[in-house]
């Protein structure tokens, strides 16, 4: 009886395993068909495919309630008939890996896509293992002027920056990187460990893209002085330790070791901007999320005007921020695979898709045609009045801005060594 039981409870198992592979398969086959097809022929085939069910998303971002009704209204021109019952879920503290890993290796799968940050965890958690699937449109990859790099895989919903701004009511400057570093600043920075995206850039400082741009800048730093050239020396062996391999990685662990002794930790990057605006807040300086600018309130404590973006200055050297990004994937057990695929397409090429995140200055699409003009948002009445908010755009914050643009796999591959070395140091202010 004992055999007969094991041997049933095995063949359950396979079969179990047998069935999941299927899945997961009929998944990966529907991403391959999807990739050869145009917008239009997606959406005819979401109509097939969902008219009338519930489809279940999870998100970093709770804009992608704004996009899924226009998503419906896009097929509805196709057939008026159309409905979709949606449901997009924000989970809170990070738990999006765990609520994403359990849905795809439970027996009931409900989610088929998310929306998705923090490179690392990406790279580690969901592609490695397998949780996640990536799907490039058709229509993306032949879009005009697309900015292909570092978003095709895993897909880009969008790019966002954080960026160094300072109070400029004092005589503080900040012209140069290692500014922020200086002695007696204490630069505004959400935690290490709140943020994660945060510590994604600290990671990247040490690849070698951006340990020479840290090298270069030191060098034309006119506030440097024997102590910080000490250090620079000793991160020579912190570098070999923590198992980096760029040739100039001690230069961008040395400006990192500096910003986690010295940053001011803040709850949000909200708080951190209606600090940097006030008329109390002198000579102080931040890294924040560029688009907190729009909601400022202008009154006679708090303008704009009061702070400068550090990487607009004519005379700045050095990273102006980082980027970081959000993504598009399906699971690998997406109940609705060409419904999903449909809306990552429409989220990815069309303006309608992208309008969610769009509207503000601070988050660029990979697709141009994507885009809204931000160039002239510190314009009232046509007359330049807050000249910080005229996003430069995403060319120009790539290349003269030098963003630290966050690598999935390079974080992913140094995390297991930085991020105890992060933590001493923060915890040991």
């Amino acid at each position: 009886m004992k055999k007969i039981l094991a041997f049933a409870l095995a063949l359950v198992l396979v079969l179990s395993a047998c069935s999941f592979a299927t899945a997961e398969e009929s998944v990966a086959d529907v991403i391959a068909q999807a990739q050869t097809m145009t917008l239009e022929e997606l959406f005819k085939k979401a109509i097939e495919e969902s008219n009338g069910k519930d489809f279940y998303a999870v998100g970093n971002s709770s804009r992608g309630k704004s996009a899924l009704p226009l998503f419906v209204e896009a097929l509805q021109q196709i057939d008026p008939s159309y409905t979709l019952n949606w449901d997009w879920q924000q989970p809170k503290e990070n738990k999006i890996f765990d609520q994403l890993t359990e849905d795809v290796n439970g027996a009931n799968h409900v989610m088929s896509m998310t929306l998705i940050q923090d490179g690392n965890q990406i790279q580690s958690k969901m592609l490695d293992t397998g949780v996640l699937l990536n799907f490039v449109p058709k229509d993306w990859t032949e879009a005009e002027g697309l900015a292909r790099e570092n978003n095709e895989y895993p897909l880009a919903l969008q790019t966002l920056n954080k960026v160094f701004m300072f109070n400029n009511l004092g005589e503080a400057t900040f012209t140069n990187m290692w500014d922020f570093v200086a002695e007696g600043q204490a630069p505004l920075f959400m935690g290490v460990n709140s943020e994660l995206v945060g510590k994604n850039f600290l990671y990247m400082m040490t690849n070698e893209k951006y340990a020479n741009l840290a090298k270069e800048a030191y060098e034309a730093w006119a506030g440097k002085n024997a102590d910080d050239d000490a250090l620079i020396e000793d991160m020579k062996q912190d570098a070999a330790e923590l198992g980096l391999t760029a040739e100039n990685a001690n230069y961008g662990l040395a400006w990192v070791y500096l910003w986690c002794e010295k940053y001011n930790e803040m709850t949000d990057d909200g708080p951190i901007c209606n600090t940097l605006v006030t008329t109390s807040a002198v000579d102080q300086s931040g890294l924040l999320v560029y688009s907190k600018l729009r909601s400022v309130e202008e009154t006679a404590e708090s303008s704009v005007n009061n702070v400068t973006v550090a990487a607009y200055q004519d005379d700045y050297t050095g990273i102006g921020g980082y980027a970081y990004k959000h993504y598009l994937m399906l699971t690998k057990s997406s109940p609705l695979p060409w419904t999903a695929c449909a809306i990552i397409a429409f989220m990815t090429t069309t303006q309608d898709g992208f309008k969610a995140w769009g509207k503000d200055m601070g988050g660029y699409a990979p697709v141009p045609a994507c885009m809204q003009d931000h160039s002239k948002d510190g314009y009232v009445d046509g007359v330049n009045t807050f000249d910080a908010k005229n996003d430069r755009g995403y060319d120009w914050w790539l290349n003269d801005g030098k963003l630290v643009v966050e690598d999935p796999a390079y974080c992913a591959s140094v995390s297991g060594t930085m991020s105890d070395w992060i933590d001493g140091i923060v915890s040991s202010k």
